[in-house]
């Protein structure tokens, strides 16, 4: 599904990424890890398309096609989704019809009709059941007031929406009580099938232990250093990262 290779990239001309190599096929998830500021949001940044980066060398294919020459409208057409660590406010755009848009475009690039008002709603309810949304913030401006649980459990509650073959969920856990935590991971649980596949940028192991990852990778100084199985992220929450950092070598 997705197939990154020596993947460069700057930001302001300060090289971040320096060399990545990461492939996800779908039915997968992979948890990607690292100190603060080894690159994680950044990677996420580059996959999803925002023009704050400039991509120098490399490659990322995306079910046959090359990633980098999509804009962010069409990467999130093909079925790319990113969930953001700090979700932005939207005022004046209600919840129902942001989603309703959302909705729309996504299914007209799967060449699907668009929804009527009726299975629109009905559509929208089942999937906030998905993270236990209240309802009533359907009718409220996207994330205006909105706690940090409830921002969180948006980002998936869109995600349950739009159905994405490929999910990039930067920091999903940041700032969640353990309550907000469980839910919100139940929603990801939920949305796994064999067709679409998800990436866990996260800096605890705890989120690991609601979602199993099938790989776990460790992010330094822009480069993936290790990899391994859910119990490489046990061993990071009990010995930190200083074991890993000392036997690397730029």
């Amino acid at each position: 599904m997705l197939k990154v290779k020596n993947l460069h990239a700057t930001v302001d001309g300060k090289e971040i990424l320096r060399g990545i190599d990461f492939e996800v096929k779908a039915g997968e998830v992979h948890a990607i890890m690292g100190p603060n500021g080894s690159g994680k949001s950044t990677f996420a940044s580059v996959l999803a398309g925002n023009e704050k980066f400039t991509v120098t060398e490399g490659t990322v294919e995306y079910e046959g096609e090359d990633l980098l020459e999509l804009n962010i409208e069409e990467r999130a057409r093909k079925g790319l989704f990113l969930g953001f660590q700090y979700p932005v406010e939207i005022p004046g755009v209600s919840m129902a019809n942001f989603m309703k848009l959302a909705v729309a475009e996504r299914r007209k690039a799967q060449g699907l009709e668009p929804l009527t008002a009726g299975q629109m709603l009905k559509y929208m309810r089942e999937k906030a059941a998905v993270v236990e949304l209240d309802a009533k913030l359907m009718s409220r401006a996207v994330n205006e007031g909105f706690s940090g649980g409830e921002k969180k459990k948006n980002e998936i509650f869109q995600m349950a929406m739009l159905e994405p073959k490929l999910s990039v969920l930067d920091e999903t856990d940041s700032g969640l009580d353990i309550d907000a935590l469980r839910i919100v991971a139940t929603g990801v649980n939920r949305l796994r099938t064999e067709q679409n596949a998800t990436v866990l940028i996260t800096h605890y192991q705890r989120l690991l232990d609601y979602i199993q990852p099938d790989f776990v990778h460790v992010l330094y100084k822009g480069r993936i250093i290790h990899s391994g199985d859910k119990s490489l992220a046990l061993k990071l929450e009990k010995e930190g990262y200083d074991w890993l950092i000392a036997d690397y070598k730029e």
